[in-house]
């Protein structure tokens, strides 16, 4: 079994506690506006295009000649790779990526196998002893790839590495309980509680969600949630306490912690890659100093219902 994986970045300390390895599956059935990991939502292999890393056609020219077709699809501006004719590509094809010797292009996703995972994450065991670390699956959406997600998780058990697996949990249980059955915790977020908004800014209702956050609490699993806050989409009073009422109520407030994460702009170049707009163009943040205040006035509004809110994600997670 092999799963389609995006990334595999060590030394992690924001996703789980300790140090940690996280791996980015890929695939989403989510369209989140702000989301910065755009390469992870198609559930194919892509092709992202960097033309400042381009050597130059004339000096190099090896993605052409690497390219199957009769006439290489690739775009170039001022002798240097500047985009793609994608839909001109043989699917899956990606020579031309695999052949830069330069990153300009770079292939995003690939097939990778749990032996192949667990030589990368290995090697990094003594950091987790030491940190009260392990490793992480992120995405995407793991719980696309849940079969093999349960088969890396398990290995890395067998290992004796502690392991969390971070899901917006937009999925049927079933797929969720198997994942779960060897995850040492949970990370997962409440983007919006008002199910028609959350629609327009992800692309779906929150009921599922919703629901298999409860089925996760009374499953003994230890739970993070996380709220991404940005400013005139979810940070309304009304919709925190509407969160920190569900917290309270319908999770009986057995969470380990919720974070409250700023917007950041990030991911734009990504966006480029892979010759798509920014959702987020037009939007501008607030400053610095006003989205901390936010932030920090928003967990006090959930602590009002016994919520361990918390402002950013670098605060310390007991195991």
């Amino acid at each position: 079994m092999a799963g389609i994986i995006v990334n595999i970045q060590r030394f992690s300390v924001h996703d789980g506690p300790g140090i940690r390895t996280e791996i980015f599956f890929k695939g989403c059935p989510l369209r989140c506006i702000w989301c910065d990991n755009p390469e992870s939502i198609d559930p194919r292999p892509q092709l992202g295009v960097y033309p400042a890393r381009c050597v130059g056609r004339d000096r190099c020219g090896i993605c052409e000649r690497a390219c199957p077709l009769d006439e290489c699809p690739l775009d170039y501006a001022g002798g240097r790779v500047s985009g793609a004719r994608r839909g001109l590509c043989e699917p899956g094809c990606l020579a031309c990526a695999e052949a830069c010797p330069a990153s300009a292009l770079t292939r995003w996703g690939r097939d990778m196998r749990v032996d192949e995972l667990l030589e990368a994450v290995l090697p990094d065991r003594g950091f987790y002893m030491k940190s009260g670390g392990g490793v992480t699956l992120s995405g995407g959406e793991v719980m696309l790839q849940w079969e093999f997600a349960a088969e890396l998780l398990a290995a890395c058990k067998d290992s004796r590495i502690h392991t969390c697996v971070e899901s917006a949990l937009c999925c049927g249980w079933e797929a969720a309980r198997s994942v779960f059955a060897h995850a040492d915790m949970v990370i997962s977020d409440i983007k919006h509680m008002d199910s028609g908004r959350h629609r327009e800014i992800t692309g779906a209702g929150n009921e599922p969600i919703l629901e298999n956050l409860i089925r996760t609490v009374e499953a003994g699993k230890p739970l993070v949630l996380r709220i991404p806050v940005v400013a005139g989409y979810n940070n309304s009073e009304e919709n925190i306490r509407a969160t920190g009422a569900f917290v309270r109520d319908r999770l009986r407030n057995s969470i380990l912690q919720l974070q409250l994460l700023p917007y950041r702009r990030l991911g734009v170049e990504k966006y480029e890659s892979l010759g798509q707009a920014y959702p987020m163009e037009g939007f501008k943040a607030p400053e610095r100093a006003a989205w901390e205040e936010d932030l920090l006035r928003l967990a006090g509004v959930l602590r009002e219902y016994g919520v361990p809110a918390v402002a950013g994600s670098n605060v310390k997670i007991r195991r």
